[in-house]
């Protein structure tokens, strides 16, 4: 039996307390950093490949069922707003399409050619990478996008909470987050799910701060798309520039953005 299938440590619980729920739940969920850390060196040697890839000109795909699709085209949907990158850089797949996002569609992460023939349709190369989500490391759509990708000479990388698993064998660079089990038996939207959300603000976050897009501490790129956002703007421009919140507010209107505006005062 795969780990992440094994029982819970925890049983009965029906007859639990909500107390008992939770710091059951919080109890386990400490296990997952520390599996991460563990992962560091093959999350690492991911990157110094992928970086390449996408330097010149290369997308990155993620592919997924379930919860780890949801995850992944979660990650992807951030990076336009965040970063100010276009929406064609990353690109998250789920099994079923994009309907299988909100409601599951059965019997989709089933497909092993599914995730090529989605792939396909964006019309993928040798510059693109890849990343397969799967908590269990066996689902079909996965591992056969994963490994027709690497036939047709993609990078491929893979997030996995089991070890030695079909997934990790398919994709040049695996990375396994052993968790353990969850604590509703076989619930990989808990521990594995979590595990595989800080894998990929690991990857995305290294990738956009390696492509520029991060000065300092801060996202000199993001879209200004709410007043919450105009006010951060207006804000690190004060601190970068020394001027008062109107004189940074001004210039972020004129130029659009918080990297624009700083380069533009500087300029004068």
């Amino acid at each position: 039996m795969s780990v992440t299938e094994s029982p819970s440590n925890h049983d009965r619980l029906e007859n639990l307390s909500f107390e008992e729920l939770v710091s059951g739940i919080n109890q386990e969920d400490h296990l997952v950093a520390p599996a991460v850390k563990k992962s560091i060196p093959q999350i690492i040697e991911f990157l110094k490949s992928a970086i390449e890839k996408l330097k010149n000109g290369g997308r990155l795909f993620y592919i997924g069922a379930g919860t780890s699709g949801r995850l992944g085209i979660l990650d992807a949907s951030e990076i336009p707003p965040t970063y100010g990158m276009p929406h064609g850089l990353v690109i998250g797949l789920i099994a079923g399409g994009d309907g299988a996002i909100r409601k599951a569609v059965e019997f989709a992460e089933d497909d092993y050619e599914g995730a090529w023939k989605d792939l396909l349709e964006y019309e993928v190369n040798k510059s693109d990478v890849l990343i397969g989500i799967a908590a269990s490391g066996r689902t079909p759509y996965v591992v056969g996008g994963v490994r027709s990708a690497r036939e047709a000479g993609l990078l491929t990388g893979c997030i996995t909470c089991n070890p030695g698993s079909e997934l990790a064998a398919e994709a040049e660079f695996p990375v396994e987050v052993i968790v353990g089990p969850e604590f509703v038996t076989g619930s990989t939207r808990m521990k594995a799910g979590t595990a595989q959300k800080f894998v990929l603000n690991m990857i995305s976050t290294s990738l956009m701060i390696a492509l520029g897009r991060v000065k300092g501490n801060k996202m000199v790129d993001m879209q200004l798309s709410n007043t919450k956002l105009l006010d951060r703007g207006t804000k690190m421009i004060m601190e970068e520039l020394g001027i008062d919140s109107d004189k940074a507010r001004s210039l972020l209107m004129e130029f659009g953005s918080v990297r624009k505006a700083i380069e533009a005062h500087k300029k004068h």
